[in-house]
């Protein structure tokens, strides 16, 4: 078998930086003119409530325009941009459209006749990926002749790192991603994950490195400008080249591991080559997770929340089993939390999230984060008072609820207006340069 090509490029210039990326690895072989082109960016968050750090989270529009251009110039016509950001009310198709309309994705169906789809409004097709992993993945995108996946380069606090396999997830619907946070700890999300692009039409992966984030994949991460591009025709090889370049071994990634077995391949560079700029002179160590620590009772909880002195609650770290939505909650509440502090402790409380943990003995109260704990944890002998907080997800009045019972006097307000949070981490970036929002406008 001849070597996968994967390219390594520094963002220098509009078009040219992409173009060159593309044509080192030959990224557009074999695709004819005349086919129907799926584009898959990571508009992993979008918020109509307030401005946000979008560097490092969501993919820039240069590079999507870019490659729009550059496709256009292969003598493509029929291309489709697709995405399907999740928000926390299902009946929301105005923040998808939101997004589209100020990443300029109008400009782009002006300019060079793309079409834009919200994938969750669209229909689904399930797909057998082996193994008995059955998911619904977007007909729009099984429908197309070729794929450009479009992902940011990014570690992500599950998954360690979060390149073109992990992008793909986009392309399936709600059930299916909670499914891939399954509570069985051998089917779990890393294997899950490693599948999505088995069955999938061609698919072409540039990764976004023009910013990259640490600590992702939201914008509570730390944000890089790293002005690199990294594209191949194969994806594998180039999540195993974005991971090293992250700083991972490609063994430390257990998705990459199944994915790369999955395929009779060893979870390494062999059969790769590299063109353009080498590994050795972009990569360097990300973190990919946040800190939990205990406190002198022995409570567990974030770091930062231990540095502050909180005491009489106890939040055990998430796991694999944590869906996007609960997760998110996850960020809004603990932030709630911290807020509330006023240096008396509270009631030996106890919270429970994601679709594994059990009950600590001896608790005095136990909150039951969302409809997969409150089911699993339900009447458990070890829970003194269970506070069960129901929902797919759960609902912000019911949250407040919860931890207003359990003792916790979370400001309401500020849970309430939880939208407004992305916008505090704006701060900081202020007056630096090189964080520049015209990344993501279409001129």
């Amino acid at each position: 078998m001849s070597d996968s090509v994967v390219s390594i490029v520094s963002y220098e210039k509009p078009f040219e930086s992409v173009r060159r990326a593309v044509a080192l690895c030959d990224g557009l072989a074999g695709l004819p003119r005349g086919a129907r082109v799926f584009i898959k960016p990571n508009i992993v968050f979008w918020t109509r409530a307030t401005d946000f750090p979008k560097w490092g989270v969501i993919t820039t529009s240069r590079v999507v325009e870019d490659m729009v251009a550059l496709l256009r110039d292969h003598g493509i016509d029929d291309i489709t941009i697709g995405e399907g950001t999740v928000v926390m009310d299902p009946r929301d198709t105005e923040t998808q459209q939101h997004a589209y309309r100020s990443l300029g994705y109008d400009r782009l169906q002006k300019r060079y006749g793309v079409k834009t789809v919200n994938v969750l409004q669209r229909p689904f097709r399930k797909v057998d990926l082996g193994d008995g992993v059955r998911l619904n993945f977007s007909v729009d995108a099984l429908e197309s002749d070729f794929i450009v996946d479009l992902p940011v380069l990014k570690t992500h606090n599950q998954t360690v790192v979060s390149l073109g396999i992990k992008n793909l997830k986009g392309l399936i619907d709600i059930p299916s991603r909670k499914k891939c946070h399954s509570a069985d700890e051998q089917r779990d999300l890393h294997f899950m994950v490693a599948r999505l692009a088995d069955r999938l039409p061609p698919v072409f992966t540039l990764l976004d490195g023009i910013y990259s984030l640490e600590r992702g994949p939201a914008f509570d991460g730390h944000v890089h400008r790293s002005d690199l591009l990294v594209a191949s025709s194969d994806i594998l090889s180039c999540d195993l080249v974005g991971a090293r370049i992250l700083g991972y071994d490609p063994t430390e990634v257990p998705y990459l591991v199944h994915a790369a077995r999955n395929h009779g391949r060893a979870a390494d560079l062999s059969g790769i080559r590299i063109v353009g700029r080498s590994i050795e002179e972009v990569s360097g160590r990300y973190e990919y997770d946040f800190s939990w620590g205990q406190n002198a009772r022995g409570e567990r909880m974030p770091l930062p929340l231990v540095k502050s002195g909180l005491a009489g609650i106890s939040y055990p770290k998430y796991d694999l089993s944590l869906c996007t939505y609960c997760s998110f909650l996850n960020g809004v509440i603990l932030s709630a939390i911290r807020a509330a502090w006023k240096d008396e402790p509270w009631q030996d409380v106890e919270v429970l999230t994601g679709k594994r943990m059990a009950p600590t003995p001896g608790k005095q109260k136990t909150i039951l984060l969302g409809k997969c704990m409150s089911r699993r944890n339900k009447n458990h002998p070890d829970i003194n008072e269970e506070i069960a907080i129901r929902g797919c997800p759960p609902k912000i009045d019911d949250i407040i609820a919860a931890l207003h019972r359990a003792g916790i006097p979370v400001s309401s307000a500020f849970l309430k207006n939880y939208e407004q949070m992305p916008g505090f981490f704006l701060r900081r970036y202020e007056g630096k340069a090189e964080f520049d929002e015209a990344f993501f406008r279409v001129g």
